[in-house]
């Protein structure tokens, strides 16, 4: 223990410097992202899509090839590289060899001719494909056969670097490590073919393999039958004259083999019946086995490096049969919305179209506001401008800028101001809906201007009896930077011409908090406006569903608000509004299981809300994952094609959405871009939602910043005119 000195100041303790630690939230995402794109890599590697080198050398002169090498057996061992030697197969010796397996369909009929009559064979496998298949590779070595290495990737080595040779052998060495628990000796080049067929490119290759400890085996008797010339014509070709021994290349990978199989099913007992044997490479030589036992860090390695390709393949095949799901459905969804926006825009836009007797009474507008200084003026202003009679009420929420005051300053007639303690959105909707005069209440964000028919438009569908809820249509006011334009073709595209398709479909999810309107029974009835969720807008539709009330979409009650403008803003946005539509459908879910109103919208619209706004958006980052790794290892212009296939189908569909709601179509030339960027923004977002739900986190209301620069279309003019009215009388 340390005792201060007497007299001397107190010691300070050391300042903790505070690590930020990186949120699970955003760490999770970019681990998933990581491994996803390592299991592609590692898929691409297997299937060599990535590092592989197709290019095939032509045939080259031989002078320094030695001659006795040319005119020697189809065996060359070349381990002593002053002395190489050239070895033959003995008489009434066969040996059987088959190139590029192991095939998952071909391999295994291959071995049960073998089994059936007692032959062993030589298999010399690439490591793509025994990475990819180590069940065969170990059956081929229980079953006695020898294996033999055919590189990794199947380049031409005579084009490859010493280094790249070693990576290819080492490699294919690891792959049947890990599948049988073995390293081999034999070795087999890729495209090769008779010995006297090396020349001054790939002899020193072979020269190369044998400083490293392996055997090389051509072969004197080629099937040929990758032809697929016919099994009589394969016989043929494989049978020795005489007694002399021969090495037979076959293959068992790299296309269809029946005529493989069916020619050995022929050729190997009649070989046994002239007394030949089929032996392994090892045996007819006279050697010991080309196969020693692999132990320790080796067989790890091999065993993890075929487990991670398992884990690649198994789940790459998941992801493309989700991609295809999610394909069917993005087409589905398109084309559902495509028909049933046209059928809804019939049915509103016919001449004797009605909801009912026309609304005329009074309604009253709730406006929640915290720290709306910059809004809030223009909002009320919009309403005042209003040709349906209302009410406007302004429930301020424990702003701390001077809301309330600015409003009640502006002296408005039929504008009251209701302040309360900061409590949150819901609830100052349901003070708001308390100190309500009328049975209609509109609703609207403080942040929102309407135009003077909006509320008029909003409220007519209230003629129907059965109608709850009515969503009006909510537009993107500051449209005019590139943040902005995308917003505005979401909005526009993805909310609108939903909501169309929702209605007809009786399930619409949600009546936007910038424009909806509600019948205060209805809303009695519900319970009022909920703090159970974020997303309290889509809450209280969910609940109105299943209280029996329709909730319909009015097209012309147009309401301008205004969109983030920074990507932090916009994520803050989204992420709420994510997260609390998976707390309303959670919240909802007994509806699946209920009779009556509720079980038909659990049935119908949770399904359709769950796979359009949750799942299928979660998954269709794959769209984009496929398209990367297609531009950059697949084939480049089928995967450019696809996709321009894709966007075109969805600027037809933003097209006609932008035609249905009358808007310009220049704003369409940000479409492409927005699919690269903006898209790729939302799916983080909602992957980060889905994240944050499953580890139980929490998400608070998020205040975004305001500049009051929206403006509706036809309120501009008069507010200015009574702008300018109110500073005259000042005067």
């Amino acid at each position: 223990m340390t005792v201060p000195t007497p007299g001397a100041p107190p010691r300070r303790s050391p300042k903790r410097v505070a690590r930020r630690r990186l949120p699970m939230r955003y760490l999770l995402p970019a681990l998933s992202l990581v491994a996803l794109l390592a299991m592609l890599m590692l898929r691409g590697y297997v299937h060599s899509e990535i590092l592989a080198d197709h290019r095939v050398r032509p045939p080259a002169p031989t002078e320094q090839v030695p001659e006795h090498i040319l005119a020697g057996g189809p065996v060359i061992d070349a381990r002593d590289k002053q002395n190489p030697k050239a070895l033959s197969i003995p008489e009434r010796r066969l040996v059987l060899t088959f190139d590029d397996g192991p095939d998952p369909v071909w391999t295994p009929k291959v071995l049960d001719e073998l089994k059936e009559h007692d032959a062993h064979a030589v298999f010399f496998v690439t490591g793509t494909m025994a990475s990819r298949h180590p069940d065969l590779v170990e059956r081929m070595v229980r079953e006695g056969h020898e294996i033999g290495l055919h590189t990794f990737n199947h380049p031409d080595l005579s084009f490859q670097s010493t280094d790249r040779i070693d990576w290819e052998l080492s490699q294919n060495q690891l792959a049947i490590a890990g599948a049988a628990g073995i390293r081999t000796s034999l070795f087999r080049p890729p495209y090769s073919s008779f010995s006297d067929a090396l020349d001054d490119e790939s002899w020193p290759v072979t020269q190369y393999i044998g400083t490293r400890g392996y055997i090389t085996a051509f072969n004197n008797t080629d099937s040929e039958d990758w032809k697929r010339p016919g099994v009589e014509a394969i016989i043929e070709r494989v049978t020795p004259k005489g007694t002399e021994g021969s090495i037979v290349l076959m293959h068992d990978s790299g296309g269809d083999r029946s005529q493989t199989v069916a020619a050995l099913d022929r050729f190997l007992p009649d070989m046994k019946a002239r007394g030949y044997r089929f032996t392994n490479l090892t045996e007819a030589l006279g050697v010991p086995s080309a196969h020693t036992g692999v132990s320790g860090p080796e067989l790890w390695k091999g065993k993890a490096f075929v487990g991670a390709v398992a884990v690649s393949e198994n789940t790459t095949e998941v992801l493309v049969v989700c991609l295809a799901v999610i394909g069917v459905l993005v087409f589905a969804r398109f084309g559902l919305m495509l028909i049933l926006s046209f059928a809804h825009a019939r049915k509103v836009r016919r001449r004797n179209f009605s909801w009912g007797p026309p609304i005329t009474r009074p309604v009253s507008v709730l406006v929640p506001a915290y720290n709306e200084r910059e809004c809030i003026a223009n909002t009320v202003r919009s309403l005042m401008a209003s040709d349906h009679p209302l009410e406007v009420i302004v429930i301020d929420d424990g702003s701390s800028d001077g809301t309330a005051d600015i409003v009640e300053a502006m002296g408005l007639r039929g504008v009251r101001v209701v302040r309360q303690p900061n409590s949150g959105k819901p609830a100052a909707l349901n003070n708001g809906i308390r100190n309500a005069r009328y049975e209609i209440v509109v609703m609207m964000d403080g942040d929102t201007v309407f135009e003077p028919a909006t509320v008029r438009e909003l409220v007519q569908p209230f003629g129907d009896p059965r109608v709850g809820a009515v969503a009006g249509n909510a537009k993107v006011g500051n449209r005019d930077t590139l943040i902005g334009a995308w917003q505005h073709i979401e909005y526009v595209m993805g909310f609108n011409l939903d909501r169309r398709m929702y209605d007809l479909l009786g399930c619409m999810p949600t009546i936007p908090g910038a424009v909806g309107a509600f019948r205060r029974t209805a809303l009695e009835r519900v319970g009022g406006m909920s703090e159970d969720t974020l997303a309290e807008d889509t809450d209280i539709t969910m609940a109105m569903h299943r209280d029996g009330w329709k909730v319909v979409y009015a097209e012309k009650a147009r309401a301008w608000t205004e969109a983030p403008e920074s990507v932090q803003q916009l994520w803050s946005q989204r992420y709420r509004w994510s997260y609390g539509t998976m707390q309303a459908i959670w919240k909802h879910r007994r509806a699946l299981v209920e009779r009556g109103p509720s079980g038909r919208f659990g049935r119908v619209g949770l399904p359709l809300v769950s796979l359009f706004m949750v799942l299928a958006p979660l998954l269709a980052p794959l769209i984009d994952v496929f398209l990367l790794y297609g531009l950059v290892f697949g084939p480049t212009q089928k995967t450019i094609a696809a996709w321009l296939g894709v966007l075109a189908i969805q600027a037809v569909c933003a097209a006609y959405a932008f035609r249905l709601d009358k808007e310009r179509m220049v704003h369409l030339l940000s479409l492409p871009l927005q699919q690269i960027l903006y898209r790729q923004l939302m799916y983080v977002v909602l992957l980060q939602s889905w994240i944050t739900a499953l580890t139980g986190g929490r998400l608070r209301w998020q205040k975004l910043r305001r500049t009051g620069a929206v403006e509706a279309p036809g309120v501009a003019q008069n507010q200015r005119q009574r702008a300018a009215a109110e500073r005259r009388s000042v005067a």
